[in-house]
């Protein structure tokens, strides 16, 4: 990774196809933040086959045809919705507007994949919850840090096989490059970005549900602060969070938007796994002054201390998993209850956060 701000995140892997060509067809639209990228690079290496894209600025559509060349140019989102072709629509709109288009989109009997977090309001989920469960189609989110990581993906799976024991905490800490010059107008708009708590901490509170086995989870405490970018008001560059969950373990998180110029990559996204017979550390995305490359996990239990460099090794398992929930009716790459609890969790902290002034 670039020392870019980490907005075109775009993982690459090995092309690992669980349909044949033309079985599953999707299309892009709202290209809004540059993890649709992502999000359709991943479709793609798990067989589907992007046919649309539209977006109402034509820049962004050149932009994206120069990663997808062999996409089609709708002249508009109604003409990839009468397609009866298309079975889902991934977007990156502006995240007040998510919510609603993922509605309209299920509505025309098409799933969707929408860049997190899914909401700005718990209204919107709620109408959400409603659209899917009348229409019953998916609305599914890009929790990227645990979805497009090849060391977060292995550290579930160390986990399922038992390795750490019973998991008792999990901590993250996410930060994130500021570049305030590249970013558009809504990312300072409290009411279209939601706050940092509802955006990037929705990733951690999904990890936490994830990791630790849990179907929900309390908020205890949360605040937020805009410490270093008084000249965006509206801007929180800090947040954090305790969760405590219906099992016993308990969470705590740390965002922010203050990484330093010298640091290699965008962020440095850690996650400390602790579990009874053991703990995981992930180095996601750099492991600093020491290797370039993310995907590092530390593993230490009863039986040794290990290190793991994992990058290009694990995979990204939950596109493929995702086309085959759309076709078969199933659930296996992320439940929609697990979906919508994570995004439910994040709003909740973020409107009872603590307004720290510093």
């Amino acid at each position: 990774m670039s020392k870019g701000d980490g907005m075109n995140y775009a993982p690459k892997g090995k092309p690992s196809a669980v349909v044949a060509p033309g079985e599953f067809t999707f299309a892009a639209t709202n290209l809004d933040h540059g993890h649709i990228y992502g999000m359709c690079n991943g479709l793609v290496e798990a067989g589907a086959e992007l046919k649309w894209v539209y977006d109402a600025d034509p820049a962004r559509v050149d932009a994206f045809l120069k990663q997808f060349p062999d996409v089609k140019v709708a002249e508009s989102l109604e003409q990839i919705l009468d397609d009866a072709e298309v079975q889902l629509v991934a977007a990156a709109a502006v995240p007040n507007l998510r919510g609603p288009l993922g509605v309209k989109i299920m509505r025309s009997g098409k799933h969707y994949f929408t860049d997190k977090t899914p909401f700005t309001t718990l209204e919107q989920l709620e109408e959400a919850r409603t659209a899917a469960m009348e229409t019953g189609k998916k609305y599914a989110v890009y929790y990227s840090e645990r979805l497009h990581v090849e060391s977060a993906i292995y550290a579930g799976e160390l986990i399922e096989q038992g390795a750490i024991g019973r998991v008792v905490q999990v901590i993250g800490l996410g930060p994130h490059r500021l570049n305030a010059p590249a970013r558009p107008a809504w990312f300072f708009e409290k009411e279209k970005y939601g706050g940092i708590l509802c955006d990037i901490g929705s990733h951690h509170i999904e990890q936490f549900l994830h990791f630790t086995g849990n179907a929900n989870a309390q908020v205890v405490s949360s605040k937020v602060a805009n410490y270093a970018n008084k000249d965006y008001p509206e801007l929180e560059d800090f947040g954090d969070m305790t969760l405590v969950g219906e099992n016993g373990a308990t969470g705590y998180f740390r965002v922010d938007w203050l990484t330093p110029d010298g640091l290699g990559t965008w962020g440095d996204g850690r996650t400390i796994i602790m579990g009874t017979e053991g703990y995981i550390e992930l180095r996601k995305y750099i492991d600093v002054a020491r290797d370039k490359e993310g995907d590092q996990l530390f593993l230490v239990n009863g039986e040794k201390e290990q290190h793991m460099s994992l990058r290009g090794k694990v995979g990204y398992p939950f596109f493929g998993q995702l086309v085959l929930d759309c076709l078969n009716g199933t659930e296996h790459a992320m439940t929609q209850e697990h979906t919508f609890k994570a995004a439910e969790l994040c709003m909740i902290a973020q409107r009872d956060a603590v307004r720290v002034e510093g």
